[in-house]
């Protein structure tokens, strides 16, 4: 077993065990943690619905993130993070919410924030932790690290 489906195993079993459904807000993963959890059999008992927002517009159409936020902060930032997690669980019924943000490249730096930058955000219950990172490697090679980190980051939210 690879580490990706051990660790969306791992989500799964948590989740079930703590009775919570799981949502996704996505942007430079495209989907990808939506995906990795849903490779699991039986995840329709504790993954509710993922959000694609790759667009700052769909961002604030689908997530009810205002523009003015990410005018201020920019998409690839812990604020919109947290906003995307946050509005994930006001547009569903799951109890849980990852989020990811940032630069997976080639292109798109821009200053401050090189490619290889994402943000991350985990929230549930009212609270809401991010975190910022920077990977290094090709799109597939940052990408691939951001739905690890994402899925590591919520086990150790949840516990």
């Amino acid at each position: 077993m690879d580490d990706l489906t051990l660790l969306a195993t791992q989500v799964g079993a948590l989740l079930t065990e703590k009775k919570l459904l799981l949502a996704t807000a996505e942007s430079c993963t495209g989907g990808g943690v939506a995906h990795a959890v849903t490779e699991i059999s039986g995840s329709s008992i504790w993954f509710e619905c993922g959000f694609i927002t790759y667009s700052n517009s769909s961002k604030s159409e689908l997530l009810n993130i205002p523009p003015a936020l990410i005018a201020q902060h920019g998409s690839v930032s812990e604020e919109i993070a947290a906003a995307m997690a946050e509005g994930a669980l006001s547009n569903c019924e799951a109890h849980v919410s990852i989020a990811t943000t940032g630069i997976a490249g080639p292109h798109g730096a821009v200053p401050g924030k090189p490619v290889g930058t994402i943000c991350f955000a985990w929230s549930s219950g009212g609270k809401t932790y991010t975190e910022r990172k920077l990977f290094s490697g090709d799109r597939q090679s940052v990408r691939q690290q951001t739905v690890i980190h994402a899925l590591r980051g919520l086990i150790q939210f949840l516990s």
